[in-house]
């Protein structure tokens, strides 16, 4: 796997960072993967906690977010940069926010392609495949550590490698 970029996470809001938000995931999921834009915008964009991955240059380079549920969703690298670290350090953003909102567990709906991904970094399969905008997609859930230091979620027994201690 190449070296994670140079790549600063910044903590997004929908008011102040919409329009680089957008452009990543218009590049990934609509343009790149089809997805009608009627489907990639929704009422969660505004309530929900953003990050941006931004490269040396300040071009944001990758996104996520936590719905208020505990769902992590819209995550998107753009090509260039995937295979470097950027996916990973933005879900380790995510779930760490999860962890101070108190969280005790998340989970998402990962496209099918990318769920060997999300196991690499605990999460485990839910549920059979389904679709979702035209797309298998699959549930995935990961229990993580509360703040308190005692184990949660679904096995309450396993902490998360990426939330910080």
């Amino acid at each position: 796997m190449p070296a994670c970029p140079a790549v600063v996470l910044h903590p997004a809001t929908w008011a102040d960072d919409r329009a680089a938000l957008q452009a990543v995931r218009r590049s990934v999921f609509i343009e790149e993967q089809a997805i009608p834009e009627s489907e990639e915008w929704d009422d969660v964009d505004p309530v929900a906690r953003h990050v941006l991955a931004l490269a040396g240059n300040r071009d944001a380079v990758g996104t996520g977010r936590l719905e208020p549920t505990g769902k992590i969703g819209r995550v998107a690298v753009l090509p260039q940069y995937r295979g470097s670290g950027v996916g990973s350090l933005i879900m380790g953003h995510l779930v760490n926010q999860a962890t101070e909102s108190g969280f005790t567990s998340v989970y998402l709906h990962a496209q099918a392609t990318a769920a060997g991904f999300y196991e690499r970094l605990g999460f485990r399969a839910v549920g059979p495949v389904f679709d979702e905008v035209g797309i298998p997609h699959v549930r995935m859930s990961l229990g993580i550590k509360r703040k308190d230091g005692h184990e949660a979620g679904r096995h309450g027994h396993e902490e998360h490698p990426l939330v910080a201690r």
